[in-house]
């Protein structure tokens, strides 16, 4: 793989030709930068990931892909630099998909087993990180009610207290909702069902003078927010 092609390639395209061991790579690249204790931190993040969601997929690829495309997306098309935040992009399914191996906790409440899953982010990394986590990771839902209505609830209110759990979970969003067309078409539609509602309010979030990106990082947001709901309307509508 060339370095500077791994640098120009899109994502998805990355993904497509050379899997995880090429999104790896790109990362590696972008943060090659970075001061070395901050690339040490990347790099502890990185492989925590690695281990916790070793045996999972996303459909037709490992995990890893996404919040490799997650961090990788922050760096490259937002602009943001900051170490933290980037560690809790690659982290920012652990609390909710593996709170018990995180946490190192045999058995427990739901709550009991996030919380260790925090505090063991806290330790690793530092309490920002933990609680960047905790902005993104979803709560245990009523089952009485409906689970998509509650996501959004969640999303709206944890990410109207925490500016910089915004650029995690807009990354996260654009690679579920605008690369909705890289997965079956089933999975297309229960995505575009879950996230098309939530559109507007991730809009005007970005929008917001207080959400720690430039305004052509934002700008950019907006373009991708705009083509996920072309496709929505598409798997929805067509």
């Amino acid at each position: 793989m060339a370095p500077r092609m791994l640098l120009s390639m899109p994502l998805h395209a990355i993904t497509e030709v050379y899997g995880v061991e090429g999104l790896r790579e790109r990362f590696l690249l972008e943060v090659e930068s970075f001061p070395p204790d901050e690339r040490d931190q990347l790099v502890a993040a990185l492989e925590l990931a690695a281990k916790l969601h070793a045996g999972d997929r996303r459909v037709r690829e490992p995990y890893l892909n996404h919040l490799l495309r997650v961090a990788i997306r922050i760096i490259k098309y937002y602009g943001v630099h900051d170490v933290d935040v980037l560690t809790a992009a690659l982290l920012h399914d652990a609390v909710e998909d593996h709170p018990a191996e995180l946490g190192m906790l045999a058995e427990g409440t739901h709550g009991e087993l996030t919380e260790a899953a925090i505090a063991e982010l806290a330790r690793r990394f530092n309490p920002r990180v933990a609680e960047l986590v905790r902005s993104v990771t979803n709560p245990q839902y009523d089952p009485e009610r409906d689970r998509h209505e509650q996501y959004r609830e969640h999303v709206a209110a944890s990410l109207d207290r925490d500016p910089w759990a915004r650029v995690i979970k807009v990354s996260d969003f654009t690679d579920n909702g605008v690369g909705v067309v890289h997965t079956t078409p089933d999975k297309a539609y229960s995505s575009a069902t879950k996230y098309r509602p939530l559109v507007p309010k991730l809009r005007e979030l970005v929008g917001r003078p207080d959400t720690p990106l430039s305004l052509e990082a934002k700008d950019h947001i907006l373009d991708q927010l705009d083509l996920a709901e072309e496709r929505f309307a598409a798997i929805l509508d067509g």
